[in-house]
């Protein structure tokens, strides 16, 4: 089944138990899969892959993260709890993340594959993580492991 797919038979469920919280957040979902859809076809693709699709995710959540944070900082929990509750429904969409240990012999293979060495190399090893695991690896997560490894 693909994302488009269990996204809508998700959204049916959600809307027949009555769960409004949930049926927005799935619609916040699908419009942004059709803004990422509507931008490629302006390049001239056809769709949205499953990589385009998983790393719009993975920047909801992004911004999702940081105006919890924002929103505790600024004393309204109500909001942050709001935003963490769509995180929640948003993450329910993304592969299962790497391991910690998965994660550091994954950029200890691609530090082996590419010879570096430096800081000056961390292009190349990024680039080869990204080239095997495509959008299933949060690079955020990836990056830290590899400045870790290569200083």
């Amino acid at each position: 089944m693909s994302l488009r797919e269990r996204l809508m038979a998700d959204l049916k469920t959600a809307m027949k138990a009555g769960e409004s919280a949930r049926v927005g957040t799935i619609r916040m979902i699908t419009a942004k899969l059709k803004d990422v859809e509507i931008a490629g076809r302006a390049k001239g693709g056809e769709g949205v892959s499953e990589d385009e699709a998983i790393s719009a995710l993975r920047g909801m959540v992004k911004t999702r993260t940081e105006s919890a944070t924002m929103y505790r900082d600024a004393g309204r929990p109500e909001l942050a709890e709001k935003e963490e509750a769509e995180i929640d429904v948003i993450r329910a969409y993304l592969p299962a993340e790497m391991d910690d240990a998965a994660l550091e012999a994954a950029v200890k293979d691609a530090v082996a594959a590419t010879g570096a060495e430096t800081m000056k190399d961390m292009g190349k090893v990024m680039g080869a993580l990204k080239a095997k695991f495509g959008a299933g690896l949060d690079m955020g997560r990836a990056n830290a492991v590899v400045k870790a490894s290569l200083s």
